[in-house]
């Protein structure tokens, strides 16, 4: 697949990509041709271009899509603290095999981010690790207890992308009123769990017959309604910048539809797994398909993908949650919740394209451009001057999801054994190749 001068991959990286299919969210290209790379940088975009000065590596991707690398904007990773579910190297390894380049952390650490010195911490073992681009979020209360705010300002300043109690929500409206107000002094971006705690408090799936049929005990889909609806006075009352996380109702989903029409500044985003599965999963109490939110009735699976398609949902991210065996193999009410998805992503929601339902320009655009605008991150983009964080990949690739076959240190999949269709051949982060897929040797 490639050839020319051998490239140190420890440095930005200079090569030549020709016959790729070239694909950019950001200005509707969707076209063959050639990219060139210098010194970790696009510097050309079109036909028959000149080759790198100096040594580089030409790479022959015909057959495949060339897009920008893919940006996760929620993941965790364990470390510091949980190292036995995720460590940061694992983590940062399972994301480029899944064509992530730039990676959003949650705050739910152990310390929590919630103080410069722990952001800190992160960023500089990821810049040690040489491989996907790490930005984390800060907490938005102190301890992620959600009594006290935490020192927005000073986290902004130190680099936090954006502020989250993570998978805790913010019960106390008049704290939501003050981090929303506070975070327009800087324009940042506030992102809650949407759950009323009260009402979800004990349940471990989706309210419904199914969980009446196997004894569990429900959280109501107007749980997650109620807390949007909530913030959306709020926002309206602050200006302030507000998304709504791994979104998995229609009722929650056409309360966001309605703020968008009237101009507040909402976002929300949905995951693989919410598009792709419904409450059917956990029949035989599967732990592996508990997840927060939990997997919903077969119409709001649906008005999910409706809301991608319309446009309501801006983002798809993983939310990969790594949970260790012992948490996950014990009865269903006290297993934690939580499914690996950032190495699967890519291929779960290429289904979308396989289906008709989105294009795949559209598609990809979910997992680019918007979340790194969202984020203020410069990535997403097959621009002169951007980044070369990269992904070739064949769409149509035919694979099937395995736990042997996972970089992720934890292999807490809800999608063993499945087939899916796209497979990520090589990822590259400033022009460096840091992870390429071989095909299996076959005589």
């Amino acid at each position: 697949m490639s050839e020319g001068g051998c490239i140190e991959r420890g440095r930005p990286g200079s090569c030549l990509i020709t016959g790729a299919r070239l694909l950019d969210p950001a200005t509707g290209m969707d076209r063959v041709g050639e990219l060139r790379v210098e010194k970790g940088r696009i510097t050309g975009v079109g036909d028959f271009l000149a080759p790198p000065h100096g040594r580089y590596e030409l790479i022959d991707a015909r057959g495949l899509c060339l897009a920008p690398g893919l940006v996760d904007m929620r993941a965790q990773f364990g470390e510091p603290g949980f190292e036995h579910k995720e460590r940061l190297e694992s983590g940062v390894r399972a994301a480029a095999a899944g064509g992530v380049t730039s990676v959003a952390l949650l705050p739910a650490t152990d310390p929590p981010i919630d103080d410069p010195a722990v952001l800190e911490f992160i960023a500089r073992r990821a810049r040690i690790l040489r491989s996907v681009k790490v930005y984390p979020y800060a907490a938005l209360t102190r301890g992620l207890a959600g009594r006290q705010l935490a020192e927005l300002g000073l986290m902004h300043r130190a680099g936090a992308v954006a502020f989250t109690d993570g998978n805790r929500a913010i019960a106390d409206a008049q704290l939501m009123r003050r981090a929303l107000a506070y975070a327009t002094s800087f324009d940042g971006l506030i992102v809650q769990h949407p759950e009323e705690p009260s009402l979800a408090d004990g349940g471990v799936m989706n309210h419904g017959t199914i969980a009446a049929r196997l004894g569990l005990s429900g959280i109501p889909q107007c749980a997650e309604a109620m807390m949007v609806e909530r913030d959306l006075h709020l926002v309206e009352m602050t200006g302030a910048r507000y998304h709504v996380a791994h979104i998995s109702t229609a009722l929650a989903i056409d309360a966001v539809r309605r703020a968008k029409a009237r101009g507040l500044r909402v976002t929300a985003e949905a995951t693989p797994h919410h598009l792709a599965l419904n409450e059917l999963e956990v029949e035989g109490y599967r732990t592996y398909a508990k997840v927060s939110p939990p997997l919903r009735a077969e119409e709001d699976r649906e008005a999910v993908v409706e809301g991608l398609v319309d446009g309501t949902i801006d983002v798809i991210a993983s939310d990969h949650d790594p949970q260790d065996q012992d948490s996950k193999r014990l009865p269903f009410a006290l297993a934690a919740s939580g499914v690996v998805g950032v190495e699967t992503m890519l291929a779960v929601s290429l289904r979308l394209v396989h289906e008709g339902r989105m294009t795949l320009l559209d598609l990809l655009r979910k997992m680019t451009v918007a979340p790194a605008d969202l984020l203020g991150l410069e990535a997403g983009r097959l621009a002169v001057g951007a980044p070369a964080d990269l992904i070739l990949f064949d769409p149509d690739a035919p694979w099937k999801v395995s736990e042997a076959g996972l970089s992720s240190l934890a292999k807490n999949t809800a999608f063993e054994g499945r087939l899916v269709n796209g497979r990520v051949h090589r990822t590259m982060v400033d022009g460096r190749t840091v992870h390429e897929w071989s095909p299996p040797f076959s005589r």
